[in-house]
């Protein structure tokens, strides 16, 4: 059963079964949110966005227009995402620079992603990592610039 708490914004009507959204989240009218997420408190989740099932945003990340979140994504409290290279107040780019996020890929807590970059399956992202660059598959990257530092460890059963 999908629960979202009385102060969150819920606008769109595409949210997975048995999703739960919590206190002053956002959620606008173009996004497609997948089963059994978990939107923690102050999330906001803008019209061109996708976000597969089993989903965690943790408190304080805002996913923009172009992003594609995959099946079994965890992100941190208060990562970060741009999809804008050269952001300025009223000047919009033709298109938003997409960023991709693989299946049970993790982001760590205060990351920075920058836009164009995409996450690959199962790789991990160190907290306050700032990933300029695509993330390969399977892998652990951190630090400023993120640079790849091992293999992501893999999942518990």
């Amino acid at each position: 059963m999908t629960k979202i708490h009385p102060t969150a914004d819920v606008q769109s009507p595409t949210i997975g079964a048995g999703t739960q959204v919590w206190q002053h989240t956002v959620v606008l009218a173009g996004a497609a949110i997948g089963r059994d997420c978990n939107l923690n408190a102050h999330c906001f989740v803008e019209n061109d966005v996708v976000v597969g099932d089993r989903v965690t945003l943790k408190c304080g990340v805002y996913l923009w227009d172009g992003m594609r979140v995959g099946d079994d994504v965890f992100i941190g409290p208060n990562a970060t995402f741009t999809n804008d290279k050269y952001p300025r107040s009223k000047q919009y780019p033709a298109a938003f620079l997409p960023v991709i996020i693989g299946q049970s890929a993790s982001i760590g807590a205060n990351a920075t992603i920058l836009g164009g970059v995409t996450i690959g399956a199962g790789a991990m992202v160190g907290a306050g990592a700032v990933v300029t660059r695509d993330v390969p598959a399977g892998k652990l990257v951190a630090g400023n610039p993120a640079r790849v530092v091992g293999d992501a460890p893999r999942a518990q059963s």
